[in-house]
């Protein structure tokens, strides 16, 4: 019997390159894996049907749900990112740190509520007071003029939120240099701040260690992505969900080894200088799967973002976690 062939489609992490160098296959799939230059462009495609199943941002899931989309998630999350560190801010502005973050203008790359805002959000409120409500919200492209929001998914908001588009052929990265905007919520650094400019700052110069003691106190390493699928094809292929789940976790699992392995050489198969220490030192802080899947191991930090989600008006009604993702995988 020919095996059933499925189009995947991810970007290229540690946690995916076992599936496309052909270390680890998909058992029993003809699976065809597809990337992107740009993760939204991975994200457009599954939502155009492009893809069978593909990593698709949390956010972009929950409302893709909210809208009707016959989508179901596997618990798999080949992107987390720390948050702390995705604020910046103009140096010019007065701001020293998150109390400073009232009556601002803030921008935010592609549309209110990308994944890492909604991260970014909720932990500043969490922790800091934080109030989106008291600023000014302006949403546009990172380094490349964005005309309209992502058209690819819906685009809720509270009520009392103000909300403009960046002008025409401008970018946040420029505007933030320039002092057009206060703040920058982002899920990458922008391009001036990287080429040293002395208008732009994190938010956190010590992120990192606001990031590891948040850590030690929730047990939360922020997840950005899931993998999502057409609900049809898992429902007409019995089985399908726990292949694809279990190839992606040993993608995960020979990628997290290969870090293991490498301590006795020192992580020479980076270019990164002292990387060794930092696995070490990640080592004494993290359990040994650092980068878990399945539901139960992340079951706070899924909670912690359907919360933020919710309490941040991106979702009408509050979601539980097994209802995201497929019914034989949630009691992994």
């Amino acid at each position: 019997m020919a095996s059933l062939h499925v189009d995947i489609a991810s970007f290229r992490y540690d946690t995916t390159r076992p599936l496309f160098d052909g270390t680890v296959a998909f058992d029993g799939l003809d699976a065809t894996l597809h990337t992107a230059s740009t993760i939204p462009e991975i994200f457009s495609g599954l939502t155009a049907g492009r893809f069978d199943v593909a990593e698709f941002g949390l956010t972009y899931y929950l409302r893709a749900l909210d809208a009707g989309a016959e989508l179901v998630a596997l618990p798999v999350f080949p992107n987390r990112v720390f948050r702390h560190s995705c604020v910046f801010v103009n140096t010019h502005k007065g701001i020293r740190g998150p109390e400073d973050l009232v009556g601002r203008t803030i921008g935010e790359f592609g549309m209110y509520g990308q994944d890492s805002g909604v991260w970014a959000k909720g932990i500043l409120s969490d922790e800091y007071g934080f109030a989106p409500e008291k600023n000014r919200w302006i949403l546009g492209g990172l380094e490349t003029p964005l005309p309209a929001p992502f058209e690819f998914t819906t685009h809720p908001h509270p009520d009392d939120i103000e909300i403009t588009l960046a002008p025409a052929g401008r970018t946040l990265a420029d505007m933030l240099d320039r002092g057009e905007i206060d703040v920058l919520f982002s899920a990458n650094a922008p391009t001036p701040y990287l080429a040293g400019s002395p208008n732009i700052a994190p938010l956190f110069p010590d992120h990192e260690a606001r990031e590891r003691d948040w850590y030690r106190r929730t047990g939360i390493f922020p997840m950005m992505h899931t993998i999502a699928a057409s609900r049809g094809l898992l429902a007409s292929h019995p089985g399908l969900a726990q292949r694809l789940y279990q190839g992606f976790s040993e993608a995960k699992n020979a990628a997290a080894e290969s870090y293991r392995n490498m301590r006795r050489l020192y992580q020479v198969t980076t270019m990164v200088p002292w990387m060794n220490d930092l696995v070490e030192e990640n080592q004494k802080l993290f359990p040994h799967d650092w980068w878990p899947y399945g539901v139960d191991s992340n079951r706070t930090a899924l909670e912690t973002y359907l919360r933020y989600h919710h309490e941040q008006g991106l979702s009408p009604v509050p979601r539980t976690v097994d209802e995201l993702f497929v019914a034989e995988l949630r009691n992994t």
